[in-house]
């Protein structure tokens, strides 16, 4: 018996409807452990991770038992929180396609990977396939730094490896390569004045941050490299010399190297920039996560290898420009 289509569609619908932003997962994570206990898994709540990332939940750990002895034991993972506009989704199926209605996200990622993880278990209890243990590892805040997998207490896996279903690309594609990530957070602290009276007694915070940022290689930088910058907040009203601008930005690299190469000349610009008017800078930068290549030797590559060419599938490893955890 087949995977059954129908019922995977229904629960990716249902879970959708319920709102999980990054920090807000505790409704969902009722709602899936729930469902694992239901399905006979036994089921433990990571709180102590919850709290690290300051959730109403903490990452859920399942464990489904196999027959096969000897057989290594494997995790399934997929993470529980969306990204912001993931409030009151409403679903629905056109030509066989699941869309929003079009003022909100749809929440795939990663519901999707949740609801094939369902599915999966469902299918082996049902028909009885042979298999070793399984551990299923649901997290929190992935969409705001892997926070749910950065603070995720390992002591209470027992996998080997594992496959974490969060990622494009056509069936048979294998992601074995991430890049690290740092961000930056910064604040230009400038001189407040009246616009219109004495404006030339004032440092426009406004215009140090757009010296500076004009002046950034950003977005693609090379095939390994990317930067941005995608917050800014500053200033109140028109006749006042803005005093203040935060921005928010960040460079990834599959190579440790350049990222460290880009960050320091995002930094260098804010530099200049703020020399150039007088304004005094604040900036702190912070790793979000490191990078990571998996060999295609690997025993998890391998087992990823083997599972597509069995299911007929032509295997691809690429390398993602996204963040790839549990």
């Amino acid at each position: 018996m087949m995977i059954q289509e129908k019922r995977l569609v229904q629960e990716f619908i249902e879970m959708v409807q319920i709102d999980s932003l990054s920090r807000q997962e505790g409704k969902f994570a009722a709602y899936l452990e729930n469902k694992l206990r239901t399905m006979g898994l036994e089921v433990i709540i990571d709180q102590k991770a919850g709290k690290k990332a300051g959730s109403d939940a903490g990452n859920i750990i399942a464990r489904l038992p196999g027959e096969k002895k000897g057989a290594p034991v494997i995790f399934i993972s997929a993470h529980m929180d969306t990204v912001p506009l993931g409030v009151g989704i409403k679903p629905c199926i056109e030509n066989g396609v699941i869309y929003s209605d079009g003022e909100t996200i749809l929440g795939g990622d990663d519901k999707a990977g949740i609801a094939i993880i369902l599915e999966t278990l469902r299918h082996l209890q049902e028909e009885k396939i042979a298999h070793g243990d399984l551990e299923i590892v649901f997290t929190i805040g992935e969409e705001i730094g892997l926070l749910g997998a950065r603070y995720l207490d390992l002591n209470l896996l027992r996998a080997a490896f594992g496959f974490v279903l969060d990622s494009d690309g056509a069936p048979g594609t294998i992601i074995n390569q991430a890049p690290v990530q740092e961000t930056l957070n910064v604040i230009i602290h400038g001189k407040a004045a009246h616009a219109g009276m004495e404006p030339e007694k004032g440092i426009c915070a406004i215009r140090t941050a757009a010296e500076a940022i004009s002046q950034m290689n950003l977005q693609r930088i090379d095939e390994e490299t990317t930067a941005n910058i995608g917050i800014i907040k500053g200033g109140e009203v028109t006749n006042i010399i803005c005093d203040r601008v935060e921005l928010a930005g960040e460079a990834r690299s599959l190579s440790e190297k350049k990222l460290i190469k880009q960050v320091k000349e995002m930094v260098s610009c804010l530099e200049r920039a703020c020399q150039k008017t007088g304004a005094v800078l604040t900036i702190e930068t912070e790793r979000e996560y490191s990078a990571f290549k998996l060999a295609k030797s690997e025993p998890v590559v391998k087992a990823a290898i083997g599972a597509a060419k069995a299911l007929g599938l032509q295997p691809k490893l690429v390398a993602s420009g996204g963040a790839r955890g549990c």
